[in-house]
Protein backbone atom coordinates (compact mmCIF):
# COMPACT_ATOMS: atom_id res chain seq x y z
CA UNK A 1 0.00 0.00 0.00
CA UNK A 2 1.27 3.65 -1.02
CA UNK A 3 1.98 6.46 1.01
CA UNK A 4 -1.29 8.07 -0.49
CA UNK A 5 -3.09 4.84 0.00
CA UNK A 6 -2.50 4.88 3.40
CA UNK A 7 -3.42 8.65 3.84
CA UNK A 8 -7.02 7.79 1.60
CA UNK A 9 -7.56 5.11 4.27
CA UNK A 10 -7.19 7.04 7.26
CA UNK A 11 -9.00 9.50 5.90
CA UNK A 12 -12.17 7.27 5.64
CA UNK A 13 -11.39 5.68 8.53
CA UNK A 14 -11.95 9.26 10.21
CA UNK A 15 -15.03 10.33 7.90
CA UNK A 16 -16.50 6.60 9.49
CA UNK A 17 -15.49 8.40 12.87
CA UNK A 18 -13.08 5.61 13.53
CA UNK A 19 -9.38 6.66 14.48
CA UNK A 20 -6.56 5.10 12.87
CA UNK A 21 -3.43 3.94 14.84
CA UNK A 22 -1.48 7.14 15.79
CA UNK A 23 2.55 6.77 15.47
CA UNK A 24 4.28 8.54 18.45
CA UNK A 25 5.29 10.74 15.52
CA UNK A 26 1.64 12.43 16.65
CA UNK A 27 2.32 12.51 20.44
CA UNK A 28 1.39 15.96 21.76
CA UNK A 29 -0.94 17.31 24.26
CA UNK A 30 -3.66 17.74 21.33
CA UNK A 31 -3.97 15.00 18.60
CA UNK A 32 -3.49 16.73 15.38
CA UNK A 33 -6.59 14.58 13.89
CA UNK A 34 -8.72 15.71 16.74
CA UNK A 35 -7.57 19.38 16.67
CA UNK A 36 -8.98 18.73 13.10
CA UNK A 37 -12.19 17.17 13.29
CA UNK A 38 -12.99 20.13 16.44
CA UNK A 39 -11.61 22.88 13.90
CA UNK A 40 -13.63 21.50 10.72
CA UNK A 41 -10.77 22.12 9.15
CA UNK A 42 -10.78 21.32 5.06
CA UNK A 43 -8.40 18.46 3.71
CA UNK A 44 -5.76 21.00 2.92
CA UNK A 45 -5.73 22.81 5.99
CA UNK A 46 -5.91 19.15 7.72
CA UNK A 47 -2.74 18.18 6.31
CA UNK A 48 -0.84 21.24 6.79
CA UNK A 49 -1.67 20.66 10.87
CA UNK A 50 -0.47 16.99 10.45
CA UNK A 51 2.87 18.14 8.92
CA UNK A 52 3.49 21.13 10.82
CA UNK A 53 2.91 19.01 13.99
CA UNK A 54 4.95 16.24 13.38
CA UNK A 55 7.93 17.53 11.21
CA UNK A 56 10.74 17.12 13.69
CA UNK A 57 9.65 13.96 15.18
CA UNK A 58 9.05 12.10 11.66
CA UNK A 59 10.13 13.68 8.45
CA UNK A 60 12.35 17.03 8.88
CA UNK A 61 12.03 19.04 6.42
CA UNK A 62 10.53 17.36 3.98
CA UNK A 63 6.89 17.19 6.05
CA UNK A 64 7.64 21.35 5.88
CA UNK A 65 7.44 21.20 2.24
CA UNK A 66 4.73 19.03 2.47
CA UNK A 67 2.87 21.20 4.40
CA UNK A 68 4.18 24.23 2.15
CA UNK A 69 2.51 22.64 -1.06
CA UNK A 70 -0.69 22.17 1.25
CA UNK A 71 -0.78 25.99 1.59
CA UNK A 72 0.11 26.68 -1.87
CA UNK A 73 -3.07 24.66 -2.88
CA UNK A 74 -5.33 26.38 -0.48
CA UNK A 75 -3.99 29.97 -1.70
CA UNK A 76 -4.70 28.32 -4.98
CA UNK A 77 -7.89 27.65 -4.16
CA UNK A 78 -8.62 31.16 -2.77
CA UNK A 79 -7.29 33.48 -5.94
Amino acid sequence: MGHYDEQYEAAKMIMEGATPEEGSHYESDIEPVHYIKANNLNFFEGNVIKYVTRWRKKDGVRDLYKARNYIDMLIEQES
